[in-house]
């Protein structure tokens, strides 16, 4: 039997069930993952709850997008992938399951350097903050502003920045300081007096900003550090983008990201194995649930504080 974790009405974490299905069978042009962890996203939780909308539930439906696992079993038609095969799955509907069909274009090849819940945690963090990254022309030299340095998405875009030569300040809590400094960004706590911290940090000023924590605080601080407002990028509050004037992706934008976009999403994790191999890009796991408590840990990643990713073990 497969476990799987599904909702049928819009709610709390306590409308997740827990249900054992069969296992499901491979069907052509796909192919059967044994799911050995699970990445938590924010989305997850927004889209059980109705906070960011979808379409309307007309039965049960499945939780999650990324996950890591074994090949199993390879359907007919696929090339390049065999039974054995160790991947990561990246946009997969569901993907809070024991077991996933997935197509081969969700799928890549997991590196040894990262564990099973590491490669669970990279699919949406990664893919994001690699797209916004290049989106908001990010270069060597640049001067870089992440708001929200320490969580899934702000560790691998301090980590791209610094691999591409950026100068990178981050916010975070005091407690999570020397983090950002392993990952090579100077650390900055948020809270009144933000402004002059980044200023005395760096004279030379800020050229562009990624939000990702959201507050009033670090809009309004960025609005004050960058003035060409098209060189600050959301991922938080993508519904007020157009009447703030910035760029968002996703975080709620109206707006659908472009070809060129998804494009950039997709080169992300495949960007960030290549630096793995050298070295130079760490996945940060800081808590682990077993797949049924996974109410528990959409609980957790509700509460916005967590460092690193949450994961689900099947």
């Amino acid at each position: 039997m497969a476990t799987i974790v599904q909702y049928s009405r819009l709610g709390g974490p306590d409308v997740l069930e827990v249900v054992e299905v069969p296992v499901p069978s491979v069907t052509d042009g796909h192919v059967l993952v044994e799911v050995q962890a699970i990445g938590v996203n924010p989305i997850d939780s927004k889209l059980r709850s109705g906070f960011r909308a979808s379409a309307p539930l007309d039965g049960p439906r499945g939780v999650g997008a990324d996950a890591s696992g074994v090949i199993l079993e390879v359907g007919s038609g696929v090339d390049g992938w065999a039974a054995g095969d160790e991947v990561i799955i990246q946009r997969a509907p569901g993907a809070y399951a024991s077991h996933l069909v997935v197509a081969p274009h969700n799928l890549v090849r997991k590196p040894s350097v990262w564990t099973w819940s590491q490669a669970a945690a990279v699919g949406i963090p990664v893919s994001t903050a690699y797209q916004a990254l290049r989106s908001l022309g990010v270069t060597e030299g640049t001067r870089l502003l992440i708001h929200g340095g320490t969580g899934g998405v702000g560790q691998a875009a301090v980590q791209f920045a610094v691999a591409w030569g950026v100068r990178v300040f981050a916010t975070a809590s005091p407690a999570n300081h020397e983090r950002l400094i392993e990952l090579g960004a100077v650390p900055l706590s948020y809270g009144d007096g933000l402004v002059e911290r980044v200023r005395e940090a760096s004279p030379e000023g800020i050229d562009v900003v990624l939000d990702g924590a959201g507050t009033e605080e670090a809009l309004q601080a960025s609005f004050e550090l960058v003035e060409d407002r098209s060189r600050i990028g959301t991922i938080v509050v993508g519904g007020r983008a157009a009447e703030l004037g910035i760029r968002a992706w996703m975080g709620g934008s109206p707006v659908p990201l472009t070809d060129e976009e998804v494009r950039l999403r997709a080169e992300g994790v495949p960007a960030a194995i290549e630096l793995a191999a050298q070295g130079k890009f760490d996945v940060e796991v800081s808590e682990r649930f077993p797949l049924a408590r996974a109410a528990d840990a959409q609980r957790l990643s509700e509460e916005g504080h967590t460092r690193g990713k949450i994961v689900l073990i099947p």
